[in-house]
Formats: C-alpha cells, structure tokens, sequence
C-alpha cells in the first residue's frame, strides 16, 4: 500500500476505479518538504489505514490536484487534514466550485515548495492542462494522465486490447491517444515538453500503472517525438 520510492518521497496505492468503463489502477505521490510537512499529489481514495500511513510521515501541509479530473479524494482528505492547502490544476476552480480550494498550480513552482519540487503546465490540448512536477531530492518526474503504464497482467484480454489500442498498456506505455488528439496548439505542447525534458530526471513516476525505473528519459523522447 506504501513504498518509499526515494529520498523523501512515497508511493501511496489506491482503489482501481472506472472511466468511461475502463479500469485505471491509481496512486498518490506524498514529498516531505524543506519545511518537514507532507506534500501528497493526485490524493487516492482515503480509509483509516491510508490516513494513517501518511500521518505517520508528518503532517499533510499540502494537496494537490494535479488536472481536472484527479480532484474526487481532495474533500475527504481536507476533512481529514484541515490545516491542509489545497492545490487547484487550471480549470479546477471553475469546474469543482464546491471545494474550498486555496490556490491554482500555475507555470511556476509556488513559495511553498519551490525548493523541492518544479513543476510546469503541459499545455496545447482542450481536453486537459496537466501540472508536471520534478522532485529534485529523487530526480523523480512526476505524471499524472499524459504518460501512462498499465500493468498488462491486471486486465483481461478485452482490457488489454482496448489499451493497447489507446497506447498505455505496459510493458512499453505511452501517451494516450485521446490526449495526443486534443492537442490542438503544438507549439505549447512542445514547449511544455522541451522545458520537462530538460529536467535531470531519472525516473518517473505515474499516476497509473508501472513506474519508469530504467530508461525513463528515452522513452518519454519517443512518448512525445510526434510534436516534432
């Protein structure tokens, strides 16, 4: 349920759950910061042993909700950590007005966590801006929905076959053809993607599927070679 992945960073597994039928496995990211509070990115579905496993780290000072469509846990993790700030991606304001969201990610690392995390909007689609951070102290990119790695063993032979299709079914993954199609403004797209690349990362960890342990640069260079 929890394995450290690095110096001061954490990988929280969660509940599978379905979009538009499809079966996703999910994970958080939790950073201890600088300041020795807990930064948890893409929160999961909570329950007593989740909440636990984190607080035993520090304190939740930070949630993230790092696009538009990973935002379902952040209420019930604010309920559990009130002290917590909460992170909107571009578009999450507007779209979940019902949480009490402290600030919107933005292009540039904030105050908070500028000395350990960078982070950036992969921009150019109209379906989603996602916010890419880099954990400097692991060398860890962190992805949420634009890279994934489904773990081919956890489907069935229909599963398998539509991810396959879609381009994120492990071993190899990818970037999903859905997004790749709502790219409509390569040159943000590819601006985004020169900026990430040029981080010293060596690993990369995703929000679905199997983590980038090997070769991680190389294949998110033939991931987005298709923006030119």
């Amino acid at each position: 349920m929890f394995d450290a992945f690095g110096d001061d960073i954490w990988l929280l597994e969660g509940d599978p759950l379905r979009f538009f039928g499809v079966p996703f496995p999910t994970r958080s990211v939790v950073v201890r910061l600088a300041s020795g509070g807990l930064w948890v990115h893409s929160p999961v579905k909570g329950s007593p042993e989740r909440f636990a496993a984190v607080d035993a780290l520090g304190a939740v000072e930070h949630l993230v909700a790092p696009n538009t469509l990973h935002h379902l846990y952040v209420p019930a993790w604010r309920a559990h950590a009130p002290q917590a700030r909460a992170h909107a991606a571009p578009g999450l304001l507007r779209k979940r007005a019902d949480i009490d969201w402290d600030a919107e990610l933005g292009d540039e690392a904030p105050a908070a966590w500028r000395e350990d995390i960078d982070q950036l909007v992969f921009g150019g689609s109209t379906l989603i801006d996602e916010v890419v951070f880099y954990h400097r102290a692991s060398r860890s990119l962190i992805i949420t929905d634009i890279y994934q790695n489904h773990d081919p063993h956890h489907d069935g032979w229909f599963w398998r076959g539509v991810k396959r299709l879609v381009g994120i079914l492990g071993p190899e993954g990818g970037a999903p053809i859905d997004w790749k199609w709502s790219v409509r403004d390569r040159d943000a797209a590819r601006a985004a993607r020169d900026r990430m690349l040029a981080w010293p990362f060596e690993r990369v960890v995703l929000s679905h599927g199997a983590c980038l342990t090997d070769g991680a640069r190389g294949r998110l260079e033939e991931a987005y070679a298709w923006l030119g």
